[in-house]
């Protein structure tokens, strides 16, 4: 096994089992889904998607394979954010909401653009040197900053539908709702610019763990029969995971 960092393991984890979910559930798992509807061969799309995420997982916990394993995941996240995301973007690019999609996966593709960098050699660093080493990692953080800031700004644009989310027994709702998109906002520009970001990358990704065990995992485990909220439980587990390599990218600065 190559382990470059705790958060690595998590983030193999997390794919295996973003894909072993799409072939119990026969369905385009959180990260993959939606895809527009009407899209031609909608089967033989969850089973390549469960082809990536199983092989891609697995084979980042592999020396061998690790280089392979993410330069194919990274290739098709960034085919996928264009195709299936983008879209979105350009047809509403003022709408805060429609750049929810694009910054999950920015996040996903940020961890995995870090371990590409981390790893890639030979052939890697021949053909595509602009994104592997020191400046791949500067590209993944860059993607990481932006998709933080976009969470933040979603905070305070959907403030109530972010204040139903803070667990009852936490007092001042509206106040934690401002806190944490500023908290995101804040992160989001210490990496863009570089000023404690380390510290930063950090403590965004300890929040959206956070976010995670106090919000939703509750939710579910309360019984939830709702596939809205078992998705985004979900992904906000691949997020937490994909934060935690970044995060860990600074340990090697």
């Amino acid at each position: 096994m190559r382990i470059a960092s705790p958060g690595q393991v998590a983030f193999a984890a997390a794919m295996i089992a973003l894909g072993i979910l799409g072939l119990a559930r026969d369905y385009l798992p959180p990260v993959w889904d939606p895809v527009p509807k009407g899209f031609p061969a909608q089967q033989a799309l969850i089973y390549l998607c469960v082809v990536i995420s199983v092989g891609c997982g697995s084979g980042l916990l592999w020396r061998r394979s690790a280089a392979v394993a993410a330069r194919v995941l990274l290739v098709y996240l960034l085919l996928w954010m264009v195709l299936f995301r983008v879209p979105d973007v350009v047809a509403a690019p003022t709408v805060v909401g429609a750049w929810f999609g694009v910054s999950e996966i920015a996040v996903v593709i940020a961890a995995t653009w870090v371990l590409y960098a981390w790893f890639a050699a030979g052939w890697d660093t021949r053909y595509l040197g602009f994104a592997t080493g020191a400046r791949g990692v500067r590209i993944a953080r860059i993607l990481y900053g932006l998709a933080l800031i976009h969470f933040g700004l979603a905070h305070f644009v959907y403030l109530n539908e972010t204040v139903v989310l803070v667990p009852g027994w936490l007092p001042s709702h509206v106040a934690w709702a401002h806190f944490t998109g500023g908290a995101y906002i804040a992160a989001g520009v210490a990496v863009l610019v570089g000023v404690w970001a380390r510290l930063a990358a950090a403590l965004a990704a300890l929040q959206i763990a956070g976010f995670t065990a106090l919000v939703w995992i509750p939710i579910v485990a309360a019984g939830s029969k709702d596939p809205f909220q078992w998705s985004e439980t979900i992904l906000s587990c691949v997020l937490t995971a994909a934060a935690w390599v970044v995060a860990d990218s600074y340990r090697h600065d």
